[in-house]
């Protein structure tokens, strides 16, 4: 009977065994590298948190360093200015205080100003409409001035210009080239006028005639049958000046008017009934 041979089964073993030894080995050499690498990923890291750690330690350093001079220098300050640091505190809290409160003012101020400017604006316009109507009144009493009448008086002399109403007569005393005192006279009544007096003797309302008399430096002047709106003249008065008297209405038994003297003339005492 034959006998099997186990040669080949040993070979298939050694084979396996060596295989596995071969993948070991490779792994081994992978696992030196990686551990290799890793180390030395770690020492750089290391090597930089260690620098790390001395820039922030010189710079703490640096940082005590500059609150320690700041310290000193508060110090100092607030002794040569015989403060404390809650002193110093406080005044700059005062200060900060002061600038917003002069902040504020200096809004308030602002808008009290615009509000002027604007009201300014508006009296800019105010006095020009005021101009305007002064130039239209101006150029009115150039109209009613030069449709106003001048003719000779009672005398013979050139008279200046004549009111016939109370209006006209405004315009005359606004001119202010005489003086005008204006009297209301009845019949029979003396009345002071002026510097002279007047009496009304007869007003005749049809015919617009009247007769008066004039009592001037002593003397009675009358002027009978007069018309209406006629100037009526007189001297009086040391320097002989020359008077107009303008009756303008005539009613029953009155008369309305004016005196006009030159502007030199002198003032009356007073122009209440004799």
């Amino acid at each position: 009977m034959d006998e099997t041979p186990e040669v080949p089964v040993q070979r298939s073993y050694s084979g396996l065994f060596m295989g596995a030894l071969a993948v070991a080995v490779i792994c081994a050499i992978a696992g030196l590298v990686w551990s290799y690498r890793l180390a030395s990923r770690l020492t750089t890291a290391e090597a930089q948190v260690a620098s790390a750690q001395q820039q922030n330690a010189k710079l703490a350093s640096a940082l005590e360093q500059t609150n320690a001079r700041l310290k000193v220098t508060t110090e100092t300050l607030g002794q040569s200015l015989g403060m404390t640091q809650k002193q110093l505190e406080k005044k700059a809290e005062d200060l900060l205080a002061r600038q917003q409160a002069d902040a504020k003012q200096l809004q308030a101020t602002q808008r009290q100003i615009s509000s002027v400017s604007n009201d300014v604006s508006g009296v800019k316009t105010d006095v020009g409409g005021v101009k305007t109507d002064l130039g239209n009144t101006k150029t009115q009493l150039q109209t009613d001035e030069a449709a106003m009448t001048a003719m000779k008086g009672d005398l013979g002399l050139q008279s200046g210009l004549i009111a016939t109403n109370g209006k006209e007569l405004d315009i005359l005393k606004h001119k202010g080239d005489r003086n005008y005192y204006e009297f209301t006279l009845g019949r029979n009544q003396k009345q002071a006028v002026a510097t002279v007096a007047l009496e009304l003797k007869k007003a005749d309302t049809k015919h617009s005639k009247f007769t008066l008399v004039v009592y001037a430096d002593d003397k009675a002047i009358q002027k009978k049958d007069r018309n209406l709106d006629e100037p009526i003249q007189f001297y009086t008065g040391k320097d002989h000046m020359l008077y107009e008297l303008v009756v303008n209405s005539i009613d029953k038994n009155q008369i309305k008017g004016y005196i006009a003297t030159p502007k030199n003339a002198p003032v009356p005492v007073t122009t209440s009934g004799e």
